[in-house]
């Protein structure tokens, strides 16, 4: 097919596949980055152990060369010692005896001596070993050692968070205990205002009515029937202390 018949769906269907081919590529090529990188990242930390091991071998080797350097030096001051007591040996004859027999002690003891140079020499080699093998297991556990240090100081500050929020709320318990009691007792000093202003009103309500009583005729009985309509009058008066409390009225008294 022709550049000249290739219609725009076609057109897109092939730039779509070249898309998803060169997706596809992509995705492979970091993928393979991703891989080499993890390996780098292996290497680098085998190579660090490497390093660490090349570093305690030198240290070792050091220390058997310094031990060997000392033997050395003693083997030679022990020749040199031979040697002035051969040569003293021959000048004096006379004492020959005896210091071939010192000279035998004294290789006895020599011997002695190497034989506890050659067991320290196990010996330390043995420390080395242990040491080597604690320091190694310290670094593998010492993660460890860091996660417990850590948990036990995550526990301490848990600990003193969980006791300040104690006290905060003892605190808050008792300011709010106090405010109940101070609303209860304002409460009942406005209820015993209150009652005494009712009693007061229907003290006074009652005085009124015992003076208004006599002052009414027996003998016309219409006026005792329209005694009902003045029953509103009353009320009201009662009512008009009820009306005074104005905002100091209880604003928990039930309507």
């Amino acid at each position: 097919m022709s550049e000249g018949t290739i219609t725009p769906e076609v057109r897109i269907k092939e730039l779509e596949e070249a898309l998803a081919t060169e997706t596809d590529r992509l995705q492979k090529l970091f993928a393979a980055y991703e891989t080499q990188e993890k390996e780098l990242v292996d290497a680098k930390a085998e190579i660090e152990v490497l390093e660490k091991e090349i570093i305690d071998r030198e240290i070792e080797k050091e220390s058997l060369e310094s031990i060997i350097a000392e033997k050395d030096v003693r083997a030679r001051e022990l020749e040199m010692r031979a040697t002035k007591s051969s040569k003293r040996v021959e000048h004096l004859e006379p004492e020959l005896e005896k210091m071939e027999e010192k000279y035998s002690r004294e290789k006895d003891r020599l011997g002695k001596v190497f034989g506890i140079a050659e067991e320290l020499d196990n010996d330390l080699r043995l420390a080395v070993t242990e040491m080597k093998a604690r320091d190694d297991w310290y670094v593998a556990h010492m993660q460890i050692f860091e996660d417990l240090n850590k948990a036990i100081k995550e526990r301490y500050e848990m600990i003193e968070r969980a006791v300040e929020s104690e006290r905060k709320s003892q605190h808050m318990s008792r300011v709010f205990t106090e405010r109940m009691e101070e609303m209860v007792q304002a409460r009942s000093e406005e209820l015993a205002a209150e009652e005494a202003q009712a009693a007061e009103a229907e003290a006074s309500t009652a005085a009124v009515e015992v003076i208004e009583e006599p002052s009414e005729p027996a003998e016309e009985a219409p006026v005792a029937e329209e005694a009902p309509a003045d029953e509103p009058e009353a009320s009201a008066e009662e009512d008009a202390p009820q009306e005074s409390w104005g905002d100091g009225a209880d604003p928990w008294a039930s309507e």
